[in-house]
């Protein structure tokens, strides 16, 4: 009987730990902010503890064509906002962690700390992860997420062949290290980032960003462009014509600045990622996403995303006084432009796919204005990736 009851233990245990490992949750992340690694205007460890604090699940500091390696030292700006910026962090993080000196000039100059040693102070095993990586920044943007190796842009005068070398790079790297990671194009939207015509000349591009919360980017569009989500149906579009996988939509930050809020201020929590993945790990997230199981977002939570039998269903966290309009996007065979396929209001929807449909997607819109946008007047969002 003993024995019996051995055994039934040694399975109860067996049971629950495989059903641990096999079960999904949704986790929240931000994989493109700045330091004063290279144009943001904050510590890392100022940064990475605010996203940690503000219910982040993993993020990752996305400096312009560097890696936090190495000895750097920073000059802080002599301005008011800089030296109490300074203030707040040494009182935070003591003398004893903080690395500083004063040069011939009375000025403050700080070493900076590395990916590890941030690594070390914040990440938790099933709770907080932080992943390394990279802005590679020369004419184009490209983000390489978990990365082990810095890239640097080549010399390339061409911007899609300059961009494609990017994006080769990264998983080049990968296949030689063996450690998964990826490559994504940054805010389209932005200055002379990649226009369509350039982006839909790229191999191996798996995901673009949506939305970016750095108010220079014209995520809604403006006279000179279209909007992201215009952007996105016609880059889908061009996915069947040269058959290529389909491109997934990410939010992101792209945050610069951290010692002041508001509109016009590239500031965190304004674009994120959900996830649904098995693990709080790397390769369980990029896994997930590679495979399309993420969405967008600016506020809009999700309870669920179901596609089965070519139905595309939503369902929506509820939020009290919050009304919901849910739209499915997609596109018509031998059709050039997204069109609206169905509109609906409340907290669930969904969308049959006919014959004549390439894909669908959802965005979704509340009636609740954002916090600390990047422009006036915004609501928040959300966007499921396309299925087919």
């Amino acid at each position: 009987m003993r024995k019996i009851i051995t055994i039934a233990a040694i399975c109860l245990v067996t049971f629950g730990t495989y059903a641990q490992k096999n079960t999904v949750r949704w986790y929240k992340g931000n994989l493109h902010t700045h330091s004063y690694w290279s144009d943001g205007n904050e510590y890392p460890e100022m940064v990475i503890g605010w996203y940690k604090a503000n219910g982040y699940d993993f993020v990752a500091l996305s400096d312009h064509n560097v890696l936090a390696q190495g000895e750097k030292w920073k000059q802080i700006p002599d301005q008011p906002l800089h030296r109490h910026g300074f203030e707040r962090y040494l009182n935070q993080y003591g003398e004893e962690w903080v690395v500083y000196k004063k040069n011939e000039s009375g000025g403050i100059e700080v070493k900076l700390k590395t990916y590890e040693e941030y690594k070390a102070l914040f990440e938790e095993k099933d709770k907080f992860l932080i992943m390394q990586a990279e802005e590679i920044s020369k004419g184009p943007h490209i983000g390489a997420v978990n990365i082990r190796e810095e890239i640097i842009p080549q010399d390339i005068e061409d911007r899609v062949k300059l961009a494609q070398s990017m994006i080769d790079a990264v998983y080049e790297q990968r296949k030689n290290t063996g450690q998964i990671m990826f490559a994504h194009v940054n805010h389209p939207n932005f200055g002379g980032s990649l226009n369509f015509d350039e982006m839909i000349q790229l191999r191996g591009d798996r995901f673009f960003e949506v939305y970016n919360g750095h108010p220079m980017v014209a995520n809604f569009g403006n006279d000179k462009k279209p909007s992201t989500d215009i952007l996105w149906d016609r880059y889908l579009i061009n996915c069947f014509e040269v058959d290529k996988p389909l491109i997934f939509g990410m939010g992101t930050d792209d945050t610069h600045d951290f010692l002041q809020h508001g509109v016009g201020k590239s500031n965190g929590g304004r674009g994120w990622v959900m996830v649904k993945a098995r693990e709080l790990t790397p390769e369980s997230l990029i896994t997930a996403m590679e495979n399309g199981d993420f969405y967008a977002s600016t506020g809009v939570l999700l309870e669920s995303i179901r596609f089965k039998r070519k139905r595309l269903t939503v369902e929506i966290q509820k939020e009290p006084g919050v009304n919901y309009t849910i739209q499915f996007w997609g596109a018509k065979k031998g059709g050039k432009e997204g069109v609206l396929l169905k509109e609906e209001k409340g907290y669930k929807a969904s969308y049959k796919m006919t014959s004549d449909d390439l894909y669908v997607r959802s965005k979704i819109i509340s009636s609740k204005l954002k916090e600390n946008p990047f422009q006036k007047g915004e609501f928040e969002m959300a966007w499921t990736q396309p299925v087919k």
